[in-house]
């Protein structure tokens, strides 16, 4: 008769490679759904370089939030299956750099987002950029956007949809950690960024802090939004807060309020910028966290996925849903070094 121990291994065995096999053919449909997401981006970029949502609105903010999904497939703007498309759209981002810095248009809408966004795709791109003439022009560009991006911040240390400096000091949570991203990662790249901007921007995330760990829509109030928490969190470990107590608490909110499920509908698009940040919250947070999130996750964005690559929810377009959804699949390949643990 077999002893308890050895029938206790031999269940454990059957039950870990159940769990590995689980978890393989997991990888195969993540990969193959990448891909086509990756693909189908490809096709609908502008032969200028850019991507837009619907009503042709963010060029600025989708090229940099597809390039980014680019880069975290390893591609670079020589090297790699998406080259080319990178390469574009880093020439169309610095094509559009403006003299203050503003890396976009004054008459975008909400063009914050873009210049953040594009904070974040061009500096990494900077690290891996072997044309000389472009790296400097990256150099360039960065510098000046981190300058204007201090200027743009409002006396509470926040960001809003445009420009403080243009006589609007209006804040709002999301623009504030899209902009802290974008100034970590210059920092990450070697472009020097003023430790007060990003410690005013920390400061900002505390003010806005509920007693339940809730960062609020802006520093006048709003309510708690899940969203900004979760982005809250992204940017306090992008600048070195992986155990403060803030972080802790926003984490705590996060798990209680923070769901897999966008329940068959997300018209605004707040899901997808949830989990965008979230993802890189839990992957930091190690496998004992993020491998069961990510598994759950992960099918549930596979299954709306469209049979062409795509996915259609929300008003802001395919191509914000798509980009935000090839990021969140892709962020464990950890090319990227804002989304590294």
């Amino acid at each position: 008769m077999r002893p308890y121990w050895a029938t206790q291994i031999v269940l454990l065995t059957i039950l870990f490679a159940a769990n590995s096999a689980q978890a393989a053919a997991i990888d195969v449909k993540v990969k193959s759904a990448t891909t086509k997401a990756l693909d189908w981006l490809a096709q609908e970029q502008h032969r200028q370089g850019y991507w837009e949502a619907n009503g042709g609105q963010y060029r600025v903010a989708m090229t940099a939030l597809a390039g980014n999904a680019m880069l975290c497939e390893g591609s670079t703007t020589t090297r790699g299956k998406y080259a080319r498309n990178i390469a574009d759209a880093v020439d169309y981002l610095l094509d559009a750099s403006q003299p203050n810095g503003l890396i976009g248009y004054k008459n975008d809408y909400h063009y914050t987002y873009g210049h953040g966004f594009s904070m974040l795709f061009l500096s990494q791109v900077f690290g891996e950029e072997e044309d000389a003439r472009r790296r400097d022009r990256l150099k360039d560009v960065l510098t000046r956007a981190v300058q204007f991006c201090g200027e743009a911040q409002t006396p509470d240390g926040g960001w809003g949809y445009v420009s403080a400096k243009d006589g609007n000091n209006f804040d709002e949570g999301s623009t504030c950690v899209t902009q802290m991203q974008g100034l970590r990662a210059c920092r990450n790249a070697g472009i020097p960024v003023p430790k007060e901007v990003i410690d005013r921007g920390v400061e900002y995330i505390r003010k806005c802090t509920t007693p339940d760990g809730g960062v609020q829509y802006s520093i006048r109030g709003g309510g708690a939004r899940p969203p900004i928490t979760a982005a809250a969190i992204a940017c306090l470990f992008s600048s070195g807060e992986y155990e403060s107590d803030l972080a802790k608490l926003l984490l705590k909110f996060c798990e209680k309020n923070i769901t897999i499920s966008s329940n068959g509908g997300n018209f605004f698009g707040h899901w997808h910028y949830a989990h965008f940040y979230y993802a890189q919250v839990v992957y930091r947070l190690g496998d004992a966290k993020w491998n069961p999130y990510f598994n759950e996750l992960s099918q549930d964005i596979l299954r709306k996925q469209s049979a062409d690559g795509s996915w259609k929810e929300g008003h802001v377009g395919p191509v914000y849903t798509t980009a935000i959804n090839a990021t969140i699949l892709q962020i464990a390949n950890g090319y990227l070094p804002i989304y590294e643990r």
